[in-house]
């Protein structure tokens, strides 16, 4: 799980699991897996580096892998 900031200034914590997309349109937008869009304060990057820091520390850190980077046999 992460907190982020809604622009209302509420925060908030989110699972991180659920994070489809991060996109900056200026603002941070974040769509979910059930397509509900939230926007946030926090910077995109920012947000980034909180998913990265969730999944290291719930251990699955590294066994997504980008598009393109799947050895098919």
């Amino acid at each position: 799980m992460i907190e982020i900031t809604k622009f209302n200034g509420d925060s908030f914590t989110l699972n991180a699991l659920l994070i489809e997309q991060i996109q900056s349109f200026p603002d941070t937008t974040i769509t979910l897996t059930n397509g509900k869009i939230i926007v946030v304060k926090e910077s995109e990057q920012e947000v980034v580096t909180l998913v990265n820091s969730y999944y290291e520390m719930i251990g699955i850190k590294g066994w997504q892998k980008k598009v393109g980077e799947c050895n098919e046999s």
